[in-house]
């Protein structure tokens, strides 16, 4: 894939791991191509939790933040 991973949103993320595990579900890609889409796939899960890591406490932030205002 050309697009640096970092770049990627969650949402192309996401998209691409469903077109890998397709491909891999599959059952006709060699073993070679296979272990180098397990790999790309390995390392979009990490992206992906990372992104939605940083989402839920941006949430908590904000939501916490909320919470000390009416108090």
């Amino acid at each position: 894939m050309e697009t640096k991973k970092e770049e990627l949103t969650f949402e192309a993320a996401l998209a691409r791991l469903e077109v890998i595990v397709k491909s891999l579900d599959s059952g006709n890609v060699p073993l070679d191509e296979s272990l180098g889409l397990f790999e790309e796939g390995v390392s979009l899960v990490k992206l992906c939790n990372s992104r939605l890591d940083h989402a839920e406490r941006k949430i908590k932030i904000l939501v916490d933040g909320e919470e000390t205002d009416f108090q």
